[in-house]
């Protein structure tokens, strides 16, 4: 499956008229998250991309990283609902619904004008160098996957 291009005005605009239908009483339709602690979790990816506050997994982790999970995140097999996620995107405390929003939406703004060139085997902080297929992919899917989790 080839996801639409995250990095084109476009889809980010379509992507951002998705994340604006969410209200703060948005129910998922499965998962515990709210749709704060959602927007939270889709911030982590950007996080990782664009700030340093998460430390780098180490070298062995990085490996088992690069050999065991960077298909399911970066290949075209959809996410399944409730699947696990890595500690650092656990998100259990409430959030601040429009903050969290504002954040991903700039996010978003900020990946698609430095565009797909900018990332094209860019090191990611868990996969090591990604090509840009394999960054819109894991930008895309990862959004899209939660979006549609509650309902957008």
């Amino acid at each position: 499956m080839t996801f639409p291009n995250i990095f084109t005005t476009a889809v980010s605009e379509k992507v951002v008229q998705r994340i604006n239908q969410l209200k703060p009483d948005t129910q998922p339709l499965w998962g515990k998250m709210t749709v704060a602690q959602m927007l939270a979790h889709c911030n982590v990816t950007y996080e990782m991309t664009y700030e340093n506050q998460h430390p780098r997994p180490n070298f062995l982790m990085k490996f088992i990283l690069k050999t065991f999970v960077k298909k399911a995140v970066t290949g075209p097999a959809p996410y399944q609902r409730n699947s696990q996620t890595a500690p650092a995107f656990l998100i259990k405390d409430a959030r601040d619904f429009e903050a969290e929003r504002n954040r991903l939406i700039a996010y978003l703004s900020k990946t698609q004008q430095l565009g797909e060139n900018h990332f094209d085997n860019k090191e990611s902080h868990s996969f090591g160098n990604l090509s840009k297929d394999e960054w819109n992919t894991m930008f895309y899917k990862h959004l899209d996957h939660h979006l549609g989790q509650f309902g957008v």
